[in-house]
């Protein structure tokens, strides 16, 4: 119990440390002194300096963190529900329902209205976002339809997965009837960005989250008791059916909302589940849940920071940050499991 609570202290600290790092180091250098003279509100340096602390390094840092946190409590829930190690908050296709929402506005948009979505600014940003929370709930909205006629978690899985490439055909379709212009907004926006998220979004973005994940906590006993089989959960009474609809809709909400503001960020979900297990060593949700949470952040705010680190000019697409860290550690699941068995 010390160890694990040193362990929590650690990825705190990891997780402030980060935060700060987020805020000093960037593609444009700013003595220290100037950002913390910034953060206190003071005028004195360069509008410049100002408005890239203020409006972009602050919001990408706070966006990184609650987005981490909610792709790893989502990427845990999907893995509890299906017992799947490799499962993530992308299987049943609700990611790839928020990408077709977001496909349908942006590639018709020059199309049909003649004038692209990505000359919108603002407007055309609320318009993606509202977008992928639509596409990202009609899929769930489906699944559930589905979890009502079929009794097997893996027929579940099976559909979910034939909808995602079911959306991925139809978006292939409309990339190849559609403007230059908004194929290219189009794939922008599928490489992820913590970046994109700014003012009243980032409030808005932040403060959904901050009552999602608390919320997702209060399944931590029911995941508990999902681990410990189909036929010991109905005989301590609990309704199999309706607990893994409950989680299910909860991993689906946060990874909607998540894709809504930041597109499809990938790895973070499936990952970081996987380290939190290997950092404590136990199964118990209780533990699991808020050091996944914390270790979600901790990890989103790194990739974050290695994509604009100084010496790239701009920033480096998130999912490729996220796939190098990621990537490596799926692999390394797959060959302890292989020596365990």
């Amino acid at each position: 119990m010390r160890s694990n609570t040193l362990y929590l202290l650690l990825i705190l600290l990891t997780i402030v440390l980060l935060f700060v790092l987020n805020l000093f180091l960037g593609t444009v250098r700013i003595p220290m002194d100037a950002i913390c003279r910034i953060l206190m509100g003071s005028t004195e340096d360069s509008e410049i300096w100002r408005n890239i602390v203020i409006s972009s390094r602050v919001p990408q840092a706070l966006t990184a963190l609650v987005a981490g946190a909610g792709l790893a409590v989502s990427g845990l829930q999907m893995q509890t529900v299906f017992r799947n190690p490799l499962a993530g908050p992308s299987v049943l296709g609700i990611s790839n329902g928020a990408s077709l929402g977001v496909a349908f506005v942006v590639l018709l948009s020059g199309s049909l209205g003649g004038v692209a979505l990505s000359r919108l600014g603002y407007l055309g940003d609320a318009a993606m976002s509202v977008a992928a929370i639509v596409g990202a709930l009609a899929v769930m909205a489906l699944i559930m339809f589905v979890a009502r006629h079929v009794k097997s978690n893996v027929t579940l899985l099976i559909v979910g997965v034939m909808i995602g490439y079911l959306a991925t055909a139809i978006i292939g379709v409309l990339k190849f009837f559609s403007a230059e212009e908004d194929v290219k907004a189009y794939v922008v926006w599928g490489l992820g960005s913590f970046s994109r998220v700014s003012g009243d979004q980032m409030l808005l973005f932040v403060t959904l989250m901050c009552i999602l994940l608390p919320l997702s906590m209060l399944l931590v006993k029911t995941m508990n008791i999902l681990l410990l089989g189909d036929e010991y959960a109905r005989n301590l009474g609990l309704n199999l059916h309706r607990a893994q609809m409950m989680v299910i809709v909860s991993s689906g909400v946060l990874v909607a909302i998540v894709t809504a503001y930041c597109g499809p960020i990938m790895f973070i979900g499936l990952a970081v589940p996987h380290l939190a297990r290997a950092i404590f060593r136990t199964s118990d949700h209780r533990l699991l849940m808020p050091a996944t949470m914390l270790a979600g952040g901790a990890l989103a705010l790194l990739c974050n920071l290695l994509a604009r680190l100084p010496g790239f000019e701009g920033a480096l697409p998130v999912n490729s940050v996220t796939a190098l860290v990621g990537a490596p550690v799926i692999a390394s699941v797959l060959f302890r499991r292989r020596k365990e068995g």
